[in-house]
């Protein structure tokens, strides 16, 4: 089987290149929580989403960080480990399953774009205002992703302790 060429990387970090730029989309990520928080979406299932586009986008960085953020949040390991068979386990609320799924469809939509019947199930559990803070941030998550990915953060071994 041919090795995997690896993905094309940046001569240096687009954040420390673009600061500003990097600044701005900070700002995003940080007004996406507080919006998050004032509809009421919890912390948890915001790590959910960031977690799971991380995995779909194949962001090691991102996935680290959000995998921590999670575990601070009160997420499980098995939860984590589970997380891209959200639809066939019985770990996930039918909140978080919607979540979850927002972020699957917002973060595929180059080859399929989200569902009406997905926007319908979304209505069942969140309002209007939380569908789109769950969009918005699946949206803020992926461009983090592409940040990563293109400047090639790496990922720190953890301290044990």
């Amino acid at each position: 089987m041919p090795e995997q060429d690896s993905p094309p990387r940046l001569a240096g970090y687009l954040d420390k290149q673009q600061p500003e730029l990097y600044q701005a989309l900070t700002a995003y990520a940080q007004k996406v929580t507080r919006q998050a928080d004032q509809a009421g979406i919890p912390r948890r299932t915001m790590e959910l989403v960031n977690y799971l586009a991380s995995q779909i986008n194949g962001c090691a960085f991102c996935l680290d960080l959000h995998r921590r953020r999670a575990i601070g949040y009160g997420e499980t390991e098995q939860r984590l480990a589970l997380i891209r068979l959200y639809e066939e386990v019985e770990l996930f609320s039918e909140a978080e399953r919607v979540a979850l799924e927002i972020t699957e469809q917002v973060t595929r939509m180059s080859s399929a774009r989200p569902s009406a019947e997905l926007f319908a199930r979304a209505r069942l559990v969140y309002a209007e205002d939380q569908i789109s803070v769950l969009c918005m941030a699946a949206i803020g998550i992926n461009a983090f992703n592409r940040l990563s990915i293109l400047s090639g953060h790496p990922v720190r071994r953890a301290a044990t302790g």
